[in-house]
């Protein structure tokens, strides 16, 4: 009895673990076919649905500069409260905003705005941030802008001790210019000296401005030493419109009125606008017809030969 038993029980298992096997074979069957197919139906990359968090539209830079600016304005001259404000702003930057920074510098020197420029230059050297001539440059005219003058002489000093022949010719302008309204003859002459040595030409308001200075020191020797030098050009380059024209320079009032410090008014600017304009419509206008002539001469030249071979 008990070895029929057993055998019982063993075709039993027999009869009913075969079924099994196959179930579950046939299910990972079917589970594997559609997969199959998806990955040949894609042929390329599947396609990505747009994230949850990606779908806010984007501040531009422009609108992030604007805020700057508003938040800076309306903060005191003191210089915690003002590197809070600016840290507190770019809290949540992956990258420090350089751009940005440099769009709301560049709106507060349109609105001549010298002492936030002075104090948000510093905060971003402080970072390690935007250390380039451009920075330095606009941090130069502030000062000098601001009144600041030792401020401005220490800068220049480093800069040129720094970058001793890589100064850009902009810079020596500046301090010339500085000095000049300053009444610094001195220094202005050592500048003056410094951008020989290095053989730097010099701009045509530096020399209208060492001139003068040489004029009122009634040093007439060195004076003409200089116009020979330096003698001022025939023909100078403006863009108007977009388009470069040459202009015959008849005066250099422009240069001597900038040396100055005159201000001109809305009404004498607009009238050199004009006369400009039209100085360069006439220039074109010479040049079209030149152009119409020596192809009228070319064409003729063609012609020529034509007219011999059917005679």
């Amino acid at each position: 009895m008990s070895e029929s038993f057993e055998l019982s029980s063993r075709m039993l298992c027999c009869r009913y673990a075969l079924p099994l096997i196959t179930k579950r074979l046939e299910s990972v069957k079917v589970t594997q076919k559609p997969r199959s197919t998806v990955v040949c139906a894609a042929k390329g990359p599947r396609p990505r649905y747009p994230r949850v968090w990606k779908s806010r539209k984007r501040i531009g830079t422009v609108s992030k500069s604007v805020k700057l600016v508003a938040c800076v304005k309306q903060l005191s001259n003191v210089k915690e409260e003002v590197y809070g404000a600016l840290d507190s702003f770019i809290a949540w930057e992956l990258e420090f905003p350089l751009i940005i920074v440099k769009k709301a510098l560049k709106i507060l020197q349109n609105e001549q705005e010298w002492k936030r420029i002075i104090q948000v230059i510093k905060w971003m050297l402080s970072k390690g941030q935007g250390r380039t001539m451009g920075t330095y440059f606009t941090l130069l005219n502030a000062l000098a802008e601001d009144g600041r003058l030792e401020e401005a002489e220490e800068l220049w000093v480093k800069l040129f001790s720094d970058n001793l022949e890589s100064t850009p010719r902009i810079f020596f302008d500046k301090m010339v210019s500085i000095y000049y309204h300053k009444d610094m003859h001195e220094k202005m002459f050592e500048v003056f000296a410094d951008m020989e040595e290095l053989g730097l030409k010099p701009s045509i308001s530096v020399v209208s401005m060492v001139g003068n200075v040489f004029q009122k020191l009634g040093m007439l020797d060195k004076y003409d030493k200089l116009k020979k030098k330096y003698p001022p050009p025939k023909w100078e380059y403006r863009y108007i419109k977009g388009k470069r024209v040459r202009i015959q320079v008849k005066q250099l009032q422009e240069f001597d009125k900038t040396a100055k410090g005159i201000t001109e008014d809305e009404e004498t600017e607009e009238n050199l606008s004009l006369e400009l304009e039209e100085a360069s419509t006439n220039k074109v206008k010479q040049l079209q017809e030149f152009d119409k002539v020596t192809k009228g001469v070319t064409e003729d030249k063609d012609e020529q030969p034509s007219n011999k071979l059917l005679d």
